[in-house]
């Protein structure tokens, strides 16, 4: 495994055990979503405390009336326990988010954090919710849409839509995971249903196509993203 998937299993498992705790210890949630440099939770209680990751940094702060605060803490070095009691978690209290739930490991043990990889997985995670956030604007008014959520479980970034009474579906995008050591976007229905062109459904969960497909240029990944989510959307229609 090279750099960068180092890296997003470092910050998978920290997305896990220490971010979707926070969350989960606050209000019994765990979904989470992505913010600048990283991810995080939203607003937790009336003081608006959150929980997220920024590049390299855990941070922790806080929106109290005249306490606001925002303190940080290197996680390249750290320890799982060490965030956790920075966060103000207890690691002993069982947390399972999915079947995808990475281990909780030495808690002592030293994580190392590729800065560069680091970077990539919080870019992809970034593309990704600037894409679904303009595949929003073209569904149906009946699709009820859930807003871009980032599910620790697969540490992947997605929406659920209602395509037809009887399907719903999952768009989304991963930034790599046990699939696909590249980042990926995918159509995932909720039924068997695959209609239209056979070939478009292409992996046994729906559809799915490499992020970068389309080249390098962020705004020709946009597009073709967009393209390709909205596509599998309306076949569904």
């Amino acid at each position: 495994m090279n750099q960068r998937g180092e890296a997003r299993l470092a910050l998978h498992r920290v997305a896990v055990h220490i971010v979707a705790r926070a969350r989960t210890q606050a209000c019994g949630r765990f979904s989470l979503r992505v913010t600048p440099s990283g991810f995080g939770t939203p607003d937790m209680g009336e003081n608006g405390r959150r929980v997220r990751v920024s590049g390299n940094q855990l941070v922790v702060e806080s929106d109290a009336a005249g306490a606001a605060a925002a303190l940080s803490m290197p996680i390249n070095g750290s320890t799982l326990a060490a965030l956790a009691e920075f966060a103000g978690l207890d690691l002993s209290k069982p947390l399972d988010v999915g079947h995808d739930t990475p281990s909780l490991g030495d808690v002592d043990a030293r994580i190392d954090l590729d800065p560069v990889g680091a970077e990539a997985t919080s870019r992809s995670h970034g593309l990704i919710a600037a894409i679904l956030d303009q595949v929003l604007a073209g569904l149906l008014a009946t699709a009820t849409p859930t807003l871009p959520r980032l599910w620790p479980e697969h540490f992947d970034v997605a929406i659920e839509a209602q395509a037809h009474p009887e399907r719903r579906v999952n768009l989304g995008g991963s930034p790599g995971d046990g699939f696909s050591e590249e980042p990926y976007l995918y159509v995932a229905p909720w039924t068997a249903d695959r209609p239209g062109n056979p070939g478009f459904w292409n992996v046994p969960f729906g559809a799915a196509r490499a992020l970068n497909q389309a080249g390098d240029a962020p705004t020709t990944i946009m597009a073709s993203g967009v393209g390709f989510l909205l596509d599998g959307y309306r076949r569904l229609v």
